[in-house]
């Protein structure tokens, strides 16, 4: 019989995992769907996460609670932009509407990807938009279950 493989830096992994808040509230839960594939090292997951997954065996589940901050950083207020109406209408629909706490996905500069931000205000000529992680500066509760690692 062979042994179960031990996750390590640079594996490849097949695993179901779950984050949630202080609150229990769930922000990514792959357990009701297919499972993630990612490659350790590449920044799928947060350093803090992936740190927590090197030296589990494959058939693991496991679940750690990080202190607030510890996985996605602490808020930024840097990161609270307000976007004017009109800049919005160039970059996106200019018939879309906006509410609070909705997300809404902008393009990078290069136009080779997108970031997304949570409406926080709607205004007459702008709203505010915060680009924070949902859960920086919070306790992060990270729940996993290794279905298969490859080295």
């Amino acid at each position: 019989m062979q042994a179960a493989n031990r996750i390590q830096p640079g594996s490849f992994l097949t695993l179901h995992y779950r984050l949630s808040g202080p609150d229990g509230a769930v922000v990514v839960d792959t357990f009701e769907g297919p499972p993630a594939t990612l490659s350790l090292g590449l920044g799928q997951l947060a350093p803090a996460l992936e740190g927590r997954l090197v030296g589990l065996l494959e058939g693991a589940h496991a679940a750690f609670d990080l202190p607030a901050g510890e996985a996605f950083g602490e808020r930024n207020p840097q990161l609270l932009q307000r976007v004017s109406r009109a800049l919005l209408r160039e970059l996106g629909d200019p018939q879309a509407s906006y509410a609070r706490g909705e997300v809404v996905e902008f393009p990078t500069p290069d136009g080779a990807g997108s970031y997304a931000g949570v409406v926080r205000e709607v205004g007459e000529d702008a709203l505010l938009f915060d680009f924070n992680h949902p859960l920086a500066g919070r306790a992060v509760r990270f729940e996993v279950q290794v279905l298969g690692v490859l080295d």
